[in-house]
C-alpha cells in the first residue's frame, strides 16, 4: 500500500491562525456592534455621557453607539478606535452626531495627543478588552487637563461577596476572551482606576437588568486626576502589574 495523506501540522496551525485573525478583524466588530447596540444599554449610555463638556477623547469608540448621547456642551470628540470595520459601521452615527467627531487615534495605550489636551474623557465597555488597561488609563490621565473628568461604564468582576458569580466568571473568562476579542470578565474598573492614579468622584455598582450576571456586573461613574501625568512619567513608570 502507498502512504496515506500526510499531516502538515504547521500548515494547519497557520490556517487556524489566519481563520482566527479573520474572525477577530471582521466578525468580532460586527458582533459587538449588535451586542453594544442593545436597547437595554441606551439608558446607561445616556447616564455616562451626561456632564461631558468641551473637548472629549473617547477610547474604544467602536461603532459609535455613544454618539447620539453627547451633550450639547461637548465641542468635539476625538475617537480612538483600532478597528476599520467598527469605524465603517459607525459612519452614519458619526454623520448624525450633534457635535464634530473625528477618528484621531488607533491605540488607547499610546494616545497621539499632547499633555493636557482634553476637558473630558469617555470609556464605555472598553477596559475589559484593551490589552493593557493600566497603560490606557495612565494615558488618559496624561491627556486630560488638570481636574478633567473621565466618565466610564465598564463590566467586570462581580461585587465582593458574590463568590458564585465570580467563580463562574473565572471559569468562562478564557472562552469569552477567545470569542469576543480578548474581553475579560474579571477586571475591576474601580481598582484599575485607583491604581492608575484616578480619584473616583461618583460610582454606581450594579447588575444590568435582564442580562446574565457573569457578563453584566457594571461599574458606572466619574473619576478625576488631581495631578495628571506627563508623557515622560508614563513612559518611565511603565505599566506594572494589574490589581487583582
Amino acid at each position: 500500500m502507498g502512504a496515506g495523506p500526510r499531516c502538515h501540522p504547521e500548515g494547519e496551525w497557520r490556517d487556524a491562525e489566519a481563520a482566527m485573525g479573520f474572525y477577530a478583524e471582521q466578525a468580532v466588530p460586527r458582533i459587538l456592534d449588535v451586542a453594544c447596540g442593545a436597547k437595554m444599554a441606551r439608558p446607561l449610555r445616556r447616564r455616562v455621557c451626561a456632564g461631558l463638556a468641551g473637548e472629549v477623547v473617547e477610547i474604544g469608540f467602536g461603532a459609535g453607539h455613544n454618539a447620539p448621547f453627547y451633550p450639547q456642551a461637548v465641542t468635539g470628540v476625538s475617537a480612538v478606535e483600532p478597528s476599520d470595520v467598527a469605524w465603517r459601521l459607525a459612519a452614519k452615527r458619526v454623520r448624525d452626531a450633534r457635535v464634530p467627531v473625528r477618528r484621531a487615534g488607533l491605540d488607547g495605550q499610546s494616545l497621539p495627543f499632547e499633555d493636557g489636551r482634553f476637558d473630558s474623557a469617555l470609556s464605555t465597555w472598553t477596559l475589559c478588552t484593551i490589552p493593557d488597561a493600566m497603560a490606557a488609563l495612565r494615558e488618559l490621565r496624561r491627556v486630560l487637563k488638570p481636574g478633567g473628568t473621565l466618565h466610564f461604564v465598564e463590566h467586570g468582576l462581580a461585587p465582593e461577596g458574590d463568590w458564585r458569580v465570580r467563580r463562574l466568571q473565572r471559569r468562562l473568562e478564557p472562552l469569552n476572551m477567545r470569542l469576543l476579542g480578548g474581553c475579560h470578565l474579571t477586571r475591576s474598573a474601580p481598582d484599575l482606576l485607583a491604581a492608575a492614579g484616578f480619584t473616583i468622584t461618583a460610582l454606581d455598582v450594579f447588575y444590568e437588568e435582564g442580562a446574565p450576571k457573569f457578563l453584566c456586573a457594571e461599574s458606572l461613574g466619574t473619576a478625576i486626576s488631581l495631578r495628571p501625568t506627563t508623557r515622560h512619567e508614563t513612559i518611565t513608570r511603565g505599566t506594572g502589574p494589574e490589581p487583582p
